[in-house]
Formats: structure tokens, sequence, C-alpha cells
């Protein structure tokens, strides 16, 4: 049966000035000197007092989640399971520790969340289970990144699992929370990527692309394409998109939500008349521009586009495991880099969250790279045998950490 609360009500909570306390059915919330309102509970279960800080409002936590940590105590010792120690608190095990992080992430608005659940769920929750979360050491982790290698796990993916953990650990030992102390983080064991190549699109493959993406069923597809190559931006950031965030006089898109946080997306000129165009024929022209297909679904806009992007690819001849769309993304950088735009500029068109993230493009495309090498730029006098220093026939020399698309392979 819910509770009914008499003191502890949604505006007298609203109402609490700094340094007040209001307590009902052994839930607590007080107001802090910030303003926060903090949430605990204290109450007798199994004859032992459990007195537990749930969180603050600030965090998400709300009335409700005070109740449902109450019952959560209630239903153990029924079942039997409430084994609190003596003269001490509970400590929480990474189990309690993944529940309860993931519960406050979500209603805080917590970026990569599935990815952050299925790491803990699949891999970092049943091999640490019950150990507790002040006890993590640096051992143990390396003992776990060995086991992970061991079922074939590549290091890029144990670090991306070992990033969830580090996030938690940091949550847990934020002054918010208070779940463990700084002095009982461990080091997290990182192992080092390999750095992958990137791929670009020529001049002839982007309109290649662009025609596959015009002659495919999905009529949505081409302004995809359209997006990917002359905005830069990330396939999530895309499909989420309204017609509404759009400022066409300023060729502008608000972005409210992404890696680096909200941004004013600049767009190009090609663009704005392609959604133009686009809104005419649409039945809602402040709606979504990448609208669901089925009614009912979970999400009222597109998730995913990669399908019909991989038929527009071997329609332009290129191979769909190699052409992604994020190879859009990559080209439409690169472009900008080849132009001498500056680094801040480029970040500001990219979303990078930081200046780095875009030298890396500078350092493989910059125009002082070009002008520096044709200082070298000495021809043989004849003294050199040219077939020494030719590549085999066929064989493309690899210039650094880029490569070209490569083209799809077709039957002989």
């Amino acid at each position: 049966m819910a509770l009914k609360f008499a003191r502890l009500t949604r505006p007298a909570i609203r109402a609490m000035p700094p340094g007040g306390k209001l307590s009902e059915h052994g839930i607590i919330a007080e107001r802090q000197a910030s303003g926060d309102v903090r949430y605990s509970v204290n109450i007798m279960v199994d004859g032992q007092r459990i007195h537990r800080v749930v969180g603050r409002e600030s965090d998400g936590v709300t009335r409700e989640q005070a109740e449902r940590a109450v019952e959560q105590f209630r239903t153990k010792a029924r079942e039997g399971r409430l084994d609190l120690p003596t003269g001490r608190k509970l400590h929480r095990t990474i189990t309690e520790a993944a529940e309860q992080y993931i519960e406050r992430m979500e209603a805080s608005g917590g970026k990569d969340m599935k990815n952050k659940k299925r790491h803990l769920a699949l891999y970092l929750v049943p091999h640490f289970g019950g150990d507790r979360l002040d006890k993590l050491s640096t051992f143990g982790l390396q003992l776990y990144r060995k086991k992970r290698k061991d079922a074939g796990a590549k290091d890029a993916t144990i670090n991306r699992e070992m990033a969830t953990l580090q996030h938690l650990l940091n949550r847990a030992a934020s002054k918010e929370w208070g779940w463990i102390r700084k002095e009982d983080l461990p080091e997290i064991p990182k192992a080092r990527e390999e750095r992958k190549k990137i791929r670009i699109l020529t001049d002839d493959q982007r309109e290649a692309l662009l025609k596959g993406a015009a002659g495919d069923q999905d009529a949505r597809a081409w302004l995809f394409v359209m997006f990917g190559l002359n905005a830069s931006m990330r396939h999530s950031e895309i499909v989420q998109r309204r017609y509404d965030e759009i400022d066409f006089a300023q060729c502008r898109i608000w972005i409210n939500k992404a890696k680096a946080g909200e941004r004013e997306q600049p767009i190009t000129a090609a663009l704005r008349d392609a959604l133009l165009h686009q809104q005419t024929m649409e039945t809602d022209p402040e709606g979504w521009i990448f609208p669901a297909v089925r009614k009912g679904t979970k999400l009222p806009h597109r998730e995913d586009m990669r399908a019909c992007f991989a038929r527009a690819a071997i329609r332009a001849g290129l191979d769909p495991k190699a052409c992604t769309p994020h190879v859009m993304r990559h080209t439409a950088i690169t472009a900008l880099v080849k132009q001498k735009v500056d680094v801040p500029t480029i970040q500001k068109i990219s979303g990078h969250k930081t200046a780095a993230m875009v030298m890396h493009y500078v350092h493989v495309f910059g125009q002082h790279i070009d002008d520096a090498i044709g200082g070298l730029n000495i021809g043989s006098s004849g003294s050199v045998t040219p077939e020494l220093h030719t590549a085999p026939e066929g064989e493309v020399p690899e210039a650094g950490n880029v490569s070209p698309v490569p083209l799809r392979k077709t039957a002989t």
C-alpha cells in the first residue's frame, strides 16, 4: 500500500527554507545552505537501525526514490537477506552500486547510458559481483583485463568498460554522492589502443554517394547523406534533428544533446535549401526531419540510417563495410583542414570536445605538411635506378594514418 504523507508533501518540500528539515515515515528531507534538498532514511529494520543518505535533488533524487529505498530494506529483511554489520554502515557492493548508479544517471540525463548499462550488466557486475565498492584494487582490475583479453576482447573494448567503471567510481567518490572516499579510488589500468586509419571520400566518391542515395527506395537517404557531407555531424545527431531547431536565415541548427554538450551547428546553403525543399512536403513542417517509419515505436524519430546508407554506398561502387556514415564526418572535417580553416573554427563546426581531437586531422592533412615536404622534392639526375624505388604494379604506397575508401569488390 502506498504511503500517505501529511507533512512531507511536495509543496512543503518546495517551501522549505535553507536549514529546514521535514521527516515522515522514516524519510528525511533537509534543505541545505546551497538550496539543494538532501534525502535520507532513518528506520528500524530487523531490529537494527539504518540511517543512510539516499541522495540530493540536484542528482535527480526525489521522495519516491527514498520510499523505494525504505521498501528495499524491508523486503530484504522479510526474505532474510538483510545482513548489516554491527557498529558500521552497510557498505555497497559493486552490484548494488551499479543499480543505484544507473538509476541516478538516467534520472539526471546521463550520456551513453546504453553502453554503460551493457558494460555493467554483461561484464563488470558478473565479474566483481559482491566485492565491496571501496575495496577495489588496481591488481584486481588488472586481473579483470587479463580475463577479458583471454576471452578475445580487444584492448579498445576493455578500455571502454574500464571507462564506465571509472565514471561510476568517480561519481561514488564525489562530494554529492559520498559513497566512498577519494583515497579508496584505485588506479584504472588502460592499454594503449591502435589508432585506426581515417578513411575519407574523394570528390568523385562524394558525388557518387549522393547519386546512390538519391536512387534509394528510402526517400530520406539522400537527405541523410547531405547532412553528413555538409555539416560534419554525427549519425546520432543527424537523426534527432527537428525543423523547429533550424534557423534558415542564419544557416544554423540547434543541437540540444551531443557528446560535447549543446551547440549551435553551422550548415551549408546547399543543406539549407535541401531542408527547405523537404519541409514543403512534410505533414508536420515543424516536427522531426527523420520521423519514425512505424507508429508506436519507442522513439518518435529514426534511430539508425545505416541500412539505406549501405545501399547507397553499394550503388556508388564503394565497400559498405569501409564506407560507414562516420566516413562522411571525416571527409567534411578533412575538407575544412585542407582549406586552411583555423582549428577553433573547425572545432565549432565539428562539435569536438577539445581542440586536441581536431589537431589529429591537422597533423595528417594540414597544408603545412604538404608545404614542408615540398622542400625535399629533389628530382633524380639519373644516377638512381627508378625501378628500385617504384612500388610494384597495382600497389599504392601508404600515406601515414590515412587511406581512401576502398571500392566495392565485384564478381569477375
